[in-house]
């Protein structure tokens, strides 16, 4: 063959093979730019456009950053829709997700005489067995049932100050919802007397930390009162309740119109309660005290269905028995009365008597007479058992002709006499007196029901008791700005000093000291700050240490005298607070000093806690319950 042959023949085939070249590589070309194409439309049709396509042959390739997981997986899943989908290579990327914001802490502890339970979400760094042991320990409670959800959030600055408070305040509550978030501790509780509630409102309000909201909702249930009492009395042209009941407050409210018309116009208080024997008891009630405003004077006493009437000695018969009569018929069934004309004494007869007295110190005397031995010793005893046994002395005598129920009547006034703070009980042959002192704002209805109730509609009876706020056990403590303001007057007077140098109390400061402590035993547990305050002198460094030991020197002294300091703290503030010039010695020696200052807490916008908000969304509770950033200062610990 000839060469020329061989070169046309390797030319053809070179020149096919350059064309085959051409066109696979338009072929190839023509593909990816179809495929990309398609599939770059089909995404922007679903809004995806942030994707980004390349295709290499046959391989798609998806790129770009997707907002979250779902969208990137719909991003293949359209592609996957135009081209193959094991074409389809994913390279695409997912933005970092927001961080999710901490879900908002709350517990409900549920106490009832079923035990108690505890409900919400807590942090899980919550050691959950050392909390249910010291619910356990504060309510002394067996069983304590844990139905908490935990979550891995860092836990707010103040959630432990107020699940302590929470747990501490259960102690005092026998029956009670304590709902508890980061700010704020809601307590609904239930009080055996309207008394035992304001003790636990004082109680609980006092204990509260500075940086701690408190809502309280104590109730206290209607007292049933047995026997249902009132009494009304005209006395000198003054008219005045010594106990009132009602069994609702439309009754109540009628009772006082009632008083009202014969002349009260002191405020009164009529208790509502429980017991009532009638319906109708505000009807009997009204006109019995119309009844005594038509005879101008005396008493009217009821003891449930029993009405005792008792006219002013010197009322005409004529009126006394028209009343009287009028009453009698218009009275509601149920209701029966007994009513009493006095009669003028005998002025040359002596009238037996029985006094007891008990003074403000305690002591109980007793005189007058008895009807027999046996009386006189159970007297004895009896006040002994009532009172100390060391603060009776009896000089009582047995007499004889005294009434059939002496010995009955003698100790039931010795009885009225632990209602009183001091007073005295007389008992004579016709009349029952008690009168004296006590810090028991109730104390004339509850007398005037032990009363009615042991000696009956037939024997007489008068209470004068004056109730004082400082004998009440509750009423009478200070308040802390009270306590806070007796602190600074006797500071002002005697300034607590030390040696010089040193947190050493000088040797006058042991009775400044003394003062102190006797102020805030009375005040009870509230909580205050002691500050340490120095003058410029010297390095500030080693002021604010010296101001510090002082201030943890008076604390120490504190608790040698048995003040209750748990709720106190002691911290120096050294020369960075003073109220007069360094520049004189006067300045200087004002600015060395001790104040006692209350740590108040910070209002806070109530926020309701429902177990509804737990359910929310992670995403809502941020807006549902934001805990936000509280700043709270760390006060050391003493």
């Amino acid at each position: 063959m000839r060469l020329s042959s061989l070169f046309s023949i390797a030319a053809v085939f070179l020149g096919a093979a350059l064309l085959c070249l051409l066109a696979a590589r338009f072929a190839v070309t023509a593909i990816e730019d179809g495929s990309r194409t398609a599939v770059l439309e089909e995404l922007d049709r679903d809004g995806l456009t942030w994707a980004e396509v390349d295709a290499t042959g046959l391989q798609v390739f998806l790129a770009g950053t997707a907002p979250s997981e779902a969208a990137r997986f719909k991003a293949l899943t359209v592609a996957g829709k135009v081209v193959d989908a094991a074409r389809v290579i994913d390279q695409m990327l997912v933005e970092d997700s927001a961080k999710i914001a901490a879900p908002r802490f709350s517990m409900e502890i549920l106490r009832n005489d079923s035990g108690i339970s505890l409900i919400g979400l807590v942090p899980a760094s919550t050691d959950r067995e050392e909390l249910v042991a010291e619910i356990a320990e504060q309510a002394e409670e067996d069983e304590v049932i844990d139905l908490l959800e935990s979550a891995d959030y860092p836990q707010p600055d103040t959630w432990q100050d107020a699940v302590d408070y929470a747990v501490t305040s259960l102690s005092q509550l026998p029956r009670a919802k304590v709902s508890v978030d980061a700010s704020r501790v809601m307590i609904t509780a239930m009080a055996d007397s309207e008394k035992d509630k304001r003790r636990i409102e004082t109680d609980l309000a006092r204990q509260v930390p500075d940086d701690v909201g408190l809502a309280l909702d104590i109730s206290s249930p209607r007292p049933v009162i047995t026997p249902f009492t009132l009494r009304f009395l005209i006395e000198d042209g003054t008219p005045r309740f010594d106990a009132c009941s009602a069994d609702t407050e439309e009754a109540r409210d009628r009772i006082l119109r009632a008083a009202s018309e014969v002349g009260l116009t002191d405020k009164a208080a009529c208790t509502i309660g429980l017991g009532v024997p009638s319906p109708k008891w505000a009807r009997a009630v009204e006109q019995s005290i119309a009844a005594l405003g038509k005879l101008g004077g005396g008493s009217v006493t009821f003891s449930d269905a029993d009405i005792s009437l008792v006219a002013a000695e010197g009322t005409p018969q004529a009126a006394f028995d028209d009343v009287v009569g009028q009453l009698e018929t218009s009275l509601p069934e149920v209701f029966a009365l007994h009513a009493v004309l006095p009669q003028p004494e005998d002025e040359t007869q002596v009238t037996p008597e029985f006094v007891a007295t008990l003074s403000p110190e305690g002591l109980v005397q007793i005189r007058g007479r008895v009807d027999s031995d046996v009386t006189r010793e159970t007297v004895n005893s009896f006040a002994k058992a009532r009172f100390a046994s060391d603060a009776v002395h009896s000089t009582a005598r047995v007499a004889e002709d005294l009434p059939k129920d002496w010995s009955l009547r003698v100790l039931t006034g010795l009885e009225t006499l632990s209602y009183l703070s001091n007073g005295a009980v007389i008992v004579k042959p016709e009349e029952l007196s008690v009168s004296g002192n006590t810090g028991q704002e109730d104390a004339s209805a509850m007398i005037s029901g032990f009363l009615s109730d042991k000696l009956g509609e037939r024997n007489q009876f008068s209470i004068d008791v004056t109730y004082k706020e400082e004998l009440d056990p509750v009423a009478s403590i200070p308040t802390p700005e009270e306590c806070e303001a007796r602190i600074a007057e006797v500071q002002a007077d005697n300034k607590i000093n030390f040696e010089p140098g040193s947190a050493n109390i000088d040797a006058n400061g042991a009775a400044i000291m003394d003062q102190i402590a006797e102020i805030l035993t009375e005040c009870g547990e509230i909580r205050m700050e002691i500050q340490g305050h120095t003058d410029s002198q010297g390095r500030e460094v080693m002021n604010q240490q010296l101001s510090q030991a002082r201030a943890r020197a008076v604390l120490n002294e504190l608790r040698l005298r048995r003040v209750l300091t748990s709720s106190f703290t002691a911290k120096g503030y050294g020369e960075s607070d003073p109220i007069a010039d360094n520049g004189t010695e006067e300045g200087r020696e004002a600015n060395r000093r001790i104040e006692f200052k209350l740590i108040r807490p910070e209002p806070i916008e109530p926020q309701e806690t429902t177990l509804e908000s737990l359910e929310q969304p992670v995403e809502n509770q941020d807006e549902a319950g934001d805990t936000g950033d509280q700043e709270s200062t760390e006060d050391e610990q003493n």
